[in-house]
C-alpha cells in the first residue's frame, strides 16, 4: 500500500468526523446528556466558588474520563450490536464490562467532585 501524502485539508477532515461522533454520543446515548448535565453544574460550581488551578485539572481530567469511557462504552455497544442481533451471553459480558468502565469513572468523578465542593459548600453554608 502508497503512503498518502500528508494534506492539512485530510487532517481537518478528522475533526468534522470526531464532532460528528461527538453528535452522535449526545443524539442517541442518553446517559451522554445526563453526563453533560453533570458536567455543566460542576463548572458553574468550579466558577462560583473560583476552585484553585489544581482542583481545575481535577474537575477537567474526570469530566474528560467520563467521556471519553462513555463513547468508548458505546463504541463497543454498537459493534456488539453490529456483530450479533440476538442476545448472546458473551456479547452481554462485553457489554456490561463497558458499562462498568463507565460506572467507575463516574463514581471517581462524583468522588473528586465532593472532595472538591464539600468543604466550599460548608464553608459557604457557614459564614
Amino acid at each position: 500500500m502508497k503512503q498518502q501524502r500528508f494534506s492539512v485539508l485530510k487532517r481537518l477532515d478528522s475533526f468534522k468526523y470526531a464532532f460528528n461522533g461527538l453528535r452522535i454520543l449526545l443524539d442517541e446515548e442518553h446517559n451522554s446528556r445526563i453526563h453533560l448535565f453533570a458536567a455543566i453544574v460542576v463548572v458553574l460550581a468550579g466558577l462560583f466558588f473560583n476552585v484553585s488551578a489544581n482542583e481545575w485539572i481535577a474537575i477537567v481530567f474526570s469530566i474528560g474520563l467520563v467521556f471519553c469511557l462513555e463513547i468508548i462504552n458505546s463504541s463497543i455497544e454498537n459493534i456488539a450490536d453490529f456483530i450479533c442481533t440476538e442476545k448472546h451471553d458473551k456479547i452481554k459480558k462485553i457489554k456490561d464490562l463497558s458499562a462498568a468502565a463507565v460506572l467507575i469513572s463516574a463514581l471517581t468523578a462524583l468522588i473528586t467532585g465532593l472532595i472538591i465542593f464539600i468543604p466550599k459548600l460548608t464553608e459557604w453554608c457557614c459564614k
